[in-house]
């Protein structure tokens, strides 16, 4: 899974990467480079099951966020186009936070018009996009169109026009050939979008998805404390459940209908990352193609069965492992062991 990291300037971004993935962003960074890291998810199921098995090394399941170059109002150049047209998500940080000691563009803080720009800036390049295929499409058809390619060309037409009456393509009634005639394009309008506000302390809250609050200012002091007790006790203080970083990686997840099963052994316990519905074969897949295509069938141990029992061996005990054929859909924190032959 791939996030766009974007937002105006000054809204956060930057310190949200860094304590997200952990990499720091380089001094001679070019103003028009994105730079990648990689996100553990948080996952407590995941340190549960570790600590009755005892294993060698704990894999999370991980999100690739790209930060990408800033947003700015009225610019022609869009470098962060290309970028967040390759990720699944957009991630749009918008700065709600109050500091005389970071300025911002507009001189006022006001995240509700930071928002709404954004929001035309990704119609824009949408625009952008849609005229650029126009052109194209335009230079090919001179030798004949075949039925797919008049269908994108109708259907381009159709988006164009929609945004130049300020109306998101994601409205239109399109049948099943016009929206594969799209996909290719990497529309932004198209894609789900996860709405961040960088917050002052007072704002912070545990629930709501759009947007989803989060202080970098208290991320990283929580980041600080080394001692997982201590600072479970500091956000208690605060009136949070959890970081807002592991907030914003789970809405990530709802978002893009995603869901973690686990494998567990003396050498490794790990979760892997699948799309909610997903069949035990190709839940097998994502651990290694050749046990996708040979897969024979999958023994599960349920999540809630194995610390109610303390470990495997007792779950076996119970009676409570299942075997599964191919035509199983895996469920949320189902513990795999997958056979298979090639």
């Amino acid at each position: 899974m791939k996030v766009a990291l974007l937002g105006l300037p000054q809204a956060g971004k930057r310190t949200l990467f860094t304590l997200l993935t952990g990499r720091k962003i380089p001094d001679n960074r070019k103003e028009d480079e994105s730079i990648e890291g990689r996100a553990p998810v948080r996952d407590p199921r995941v340190d549960v099951i570790s600590e009755l098995v005892k294993p060698q090394r704990t894999k999370y399941a991980e999100t690739i966020f790209l930060l990408c170059p800033d947003m700015s109002e009225g610019s022609n150049e869009r470098f962060w186009l290309e970028t967040a047209r390759r990720c699944e998500l957009l991630c749009m940080v918008v700065r709600a936070f109050s500091s005389d000691m970071v300025y911002h563009p507009r001189g006022v803080v006001d995240p509700k018009r930071d928002r709404a720009n954004l929001e035309t800036e990704l119609m824009l390049a949408d625009l952008e996009l849609v005229d650029k295929r126009l052109e194209r499409i335009g230079k090919e058809k001179r030798a004949g169109q075949n039925h797919l390619q008049v269908v994108e060309e109708r259907t381009l037409l159709k988006c164009k026009q929609a945004i130049e009456s300020e109306q998101k393509p994601g409205t239109l009634k399109l049948d099943i050939e016009e929206s594969a005639s799209l996909k290719s394009l990497g529309l932004l309008t198209l894609k789900p979008i996860i709405w961040t506000y960088n917050v002052d302390e007072k704002d912070v809250k545990n629930d709501g998805v759009d947007p989803v609050t989060i202080s970098c200012k208290i991320e990283e002091e929580i980041m600080a404390i080394a001692d997982s007790e201590e600072r479970k006790q500091y956000l208690a203080e605060l009136g949070l459940t959890s970081p807002g970083v592991d907030r914003m990686n789970s809405a990530a997840y709802d978002t893009l209908g995603l869901m973690s099963f686990y494998t567990m052994g003396e050498d490794e316990v790990r979760a892997w990352t699948i799309r909610k519905g997903s069949t035990a074969p190709v839940a097998a897949g994502k651990i290694h193609t050749d046990m996708e295509r040979g897969f024979i069938r999958v023994e599960i141990v349920k999540y809630n069965d194995l610390v109610a029992a303390g470990s495997e061996s007792a779950v076996k005990a119970q009676g409570k492992t299942q075997l599964k054929g191919k035509d199983y859909i895996i469920e949320d924190g189902d513990i795999c062991n997958f056979r298979f032959n090639v």
